[in-house]
């Protein structure tokens, strides 16, 4: 029988759950998310140490895939073009999505001092950018790693991220001696030290989501899907392949609802339709492809779905800020040199 369903979120301290209400027929289904949080995997793979001394911009570039940023000291923002700025200081931690460029900034202040990190012991770059004119020791510090979240048997679920999340953690409070723990393993990196720095920012990434379910953060909406069984048939075709020619009718069918319930039943979920989250996806898959193969740019266009390169080209562009040639050839999406 078909639902016409919507969804209402509560939250309550012992669990949050997700209940589904029909005008046909009353259906309950519960979500727990404490569940959830021990269910998926979670890869970071710490991959920079930045160093930013005086009043200064260091540009992180556009990575394909989802990146977190550790603020180990200092205060400053990130910068993303067409959004807000990110305020930032110590125990900041920021989940950027995949394919947004974005500039780590600090604000010149005087800080606390940190000891002096050495990365290149733990195979991790040092980006280190100096305010001309100034010999002050680095105001902000960031581990930055790339991550991915698997949940049954995909591991690319965090590229249905779409706004940055942001959390801090404060002196005081329970994981603060997480960042005192990183800052030990970069300062003097021995046995075991890159494994211990992936395990303590598995435990950020835990606190960054369970901080945003508690507050029903506008960022995990799709966290809610991954325990729907009808809306995850969907969405994880769209994950495996993005560049078959889905259409909300095919997708709905996989779903088992009409168009017009599918439709509304995803949108109330995720805030937005099935084509603009397959539109995304088909753009970071093409920036995988751009980054990491010599394809020529009119076969990673009919790979990831479009018809032609003259559609793929102006849908890149409109989403990323760069052409598919530019992107490729690192244009406004390369980290900058190690020092």
């Amino acid at each position: 029988m078909e639902i016409y369903a919507y969804l209402c979120v509560r939250f309550s301290q012992q669990k949050s759950f997700i209940r589904i209400f029909s005008s046909r027929k009353r259906v309950r289904y519960c979500m727990n998310y404490d569940e959830l949080l021990d269910r998926i995997d979670i890869f970071p793979d710490p991959f920079a140490v930045c160093e930013l001394r005086g009043r200064c911009d260091l540009g992180l570039g556009q990575d394909t895939g989802a990146t977190l940023h550790y603020i180990l000291s200092g205060r400053g923002e990130i910068v993303l073009p067409g959004r807000s700025d990110i305020p930032v200081q110590k125990g900041s931690l920021i989940l950027i999505p995949g394919m947004h460029r974005h500039t780590l900034r600090s604000v010149g202040e005087t800080t606390h001092p940190t000891p002096d990190c050495r990365p290149a012991e733990l195979q991790l770059r040092r980006l280190l950018k100096t305010q001309p004119g100034t010999e002050a020791k680095a105001q902000v510090t960031a581990l930055c790693a790339h991550v991915r979240v698997g949940l049954r048997g995909a591991d690319d679920i965090i590229d249905l991220i779409r706004t940055p999340l942001s959390e801090t953690i404060h002196d005081g409070q329970a994981l603060a001696p997480v960042l005192r723990a990183l800052l030990q393993e970069l300062s003097a990196p021995g046995l075991g030290s890159r494994a211990m720095i992936r395990a303590l920012l598995t435990q950020c990434m835990i606190e960054l989501l369970r901080r945003q379910f508690k507050r029903q953060g506008a960022g995990v909406g799709w966290m809610s899907v991954l325990q729907d069984p009808a809306l995850w048939a969907s969405l994880r075709v769209m994950l495996d392949d993005p560049g078959a020619p889905h259409t909300v009718e095919s997708l709905a069918a996989l779903s088992g609802m009409s168009r017009s319930s599918f439709a509304q039943r995803f949108g109330d979920v995720l805030g937005h339709g099935p084509i603009e989250l397959l539109r995304d996806l088909r753009v970071q898959r093409a920036g995988v492809l751009l980054r990491q193969s010599d394809l020529p740019i009119k076969s990673i266009a009919h790979q990831v779905g479009f018809s032609s390169r003259t559609a793929f080209s102006r849908t890149f562009e409109r989403s990323t800020g760069v052409s598919p040639t530019e992107f490729r050839n690192g244009c406004g999406g390369s980290l900058p040199d190690d020092v």
